[in-house]
């Protein structure tokens, strides 16, 4: 959803002061949620079918699939794919979050059967697929106003009300309605029953009541074992119900340690806390753009500039597992619209495309990358360069990977007491000895592995 006011307040959390040690996950406090054992070495892409390519259908789409296969993506998530309405539409083509009726297919972007082409294309690439699902809210033209008004939250002279004061294309439901759950829940069973889909993306998680959300995850499981995204950071939202949370804190802290607002140390700190915060084994999903930051907010360059491939190489070798969003391997330079048609432009190639490919199949390869607890510990290496680099370690048993990226926009040459060995330069595919000193280029990175 469009959150740039309502969710901005959460995510910038005033960070505790925080040391260079290694940070262990909590051992006394794990998650009742099973993640699929397909998910721990999982990478995820969000797609937005709308502008994705200039058809802005299901089947247009499908033919990307073996591409995004083929650059290590494991999850594909589909921005809602359900009819939007149109009284109080923004736009003439209105919010993919302003849900008409969640058991249809939106026809912009296709028809049922083509709808289960793809899913089924995607399966075919051994790929899993999710869809973005919008609880909390419905378009004021749903079926339900007239049929049940009763599913609402109403204003003191009865009438319909936004959930937030500008989201004013969309109107609130009230979870204290049993029936209301009932339904929901039921229209949540009916795409995993009936076009094998494997879990969701839940829109505006938080505004939704955790116990809802617990009882989906208990019912979907019992039809597949799935994968449940939330759009939230709530620590209680790992406990029963979801895989995996968004990661906006981190967000907010690359960018300002990216401009300088901040130093690394203040990335240190905030992982020290979450480790503290979270259940064991919670997944983070870790996010340079996405929907709604490139729509409201700025593109990835207009956040990184040239430091772009060096903080998404912290994106996927940090603790957590990365996104891509459309057009994010082209390195789209564009704010998408949200409410028309606005399509990528692709002519420039997909430039980071290499690289994911290349850091991707590490995560795939080395367990020390692997989500969760499935992966390894993040220990902070000290360097004589803290403040303008960031120097870390992942390490499960004998596997290990390790990090240096030069947040800098000039070369730097830093030196460390650690004796990391004989490795192999992962981007150059080159066997080095990592010891003592390292010279590194603007925005620069080495990743090493062992």
């Amino acid at each position: 959803m469009r959150l740039k006011a309502f969710f901005a307040s959460l995510s910038l959390i005033l960070l505790a002061c925080g040391g260079n040690e290694k940070t262990n996950r909590p051992e006394d406090h794990a998650a009742r949620v099973k993640h699929p054992e397909w998910s721990k070495t999982a990478v995820i892409y969000e797609a937005n079918i709308r502008q994705h390519t200039p058809e802005g259908t299901f089947n247009a789409f499908a033919k990307e699939i073996p591409r995004l296969k083929a650059m290590g993506i494991d999850i594909v998530w589909l921005m809602p794919i359900h009819p939007i309405g149109a009284k109080n539409r923004k736009g003439s083509l209105g919010s993919y979050y302003s849900i008409k009726d969640y058991t249809a297919i939106n026809p912009e972007f296709g028809t049922e059967e083509e709808f289960r082409h793809l899913v089924n294309t995607i399966h075919a690439h051994d790929m899993k697929v999710i869809i973005d699902w919008v609880a909390n809210h419905t378009a004021w033209d749903h079926s339900w106003t007239e049929t049940h008004p009763e599913y609402y939250n109403r204003t003191e002279s009865g009438e319909f009300q936004p959930p937030v004061a500008d989201w004013e294309d969309v109107i609130d439901l009230d979870y204290n309605n049993e029936e209301l759950r009932k339904e929901m829940l039921n229209a949540m069973k009916y795409w995993v029953s009936e076009f094998d889909i494997d879990g969701y993306r839940c829109d505006v998680a938080g505004m939704v009541p955790i116990d809802f959300w617990n009882t989906v995850r208990a019912e979907l499981d019992a039809i597949k074992p799935v994968f449940m995204l939330a759009e939230g950071e709530e620590p209680e939202l790992h406990e029963e119900a979801f895989d995996m949370t968004y990661s906006w804190e981190l967000m907010h802290l690359m960018r300002r340690v990216a401009s300088g607002e901040e130093s690394p140390e203040a990335i240190k700190a905030m992982y020290k806390k979450d480790f503290e915060r979270y259940p064991k084994g919670y997944y983070k999903m870790n996010i340079i753009t996405n929907h709604d930051e490139n729509s409201w907010n700025g593109t990835a360059e207009e956040f990184f500039g040239e430091g772009q491939e060096a903080w998404f190489v912290f994106a996927a070798t940090t603790y957590g597992m990365p996104l891509v969003y459309s057009g994010q391997e082209a390195n789209n330079t564009k704010r998408l619209e949200f409410f028309e048609k606005d399509s990528i432009d692709w002519s420039g190639g997909y430039v980071f495309s290499n690289l994911y490919k290349t850091l991707f199949q590490l995560k795939e390869d080395n367990p020390a990358l692997w989500n969760g607890e499935f992966g390894g510990s993040l220990e902070w290496i000290e360097t004589s360069a803290n403040e303008s680099v960031l120097a870390y370690k992942r390490k499960k048993r004998e596997h290990e990977v390790v990090v240096f990226i030069n947040i800098q926009g000039q070369p730097i040459t830093l030196t460390f007491e650690e004796e990391l060995g004989a490795m192999r330069n992962v981007v150059d595919n080159i066997e080095t000895v990592v010891s003592g000193e390292l010279s590194l280029p603007p925005n620069g990175f080495k990743v090493f592995a062992k």
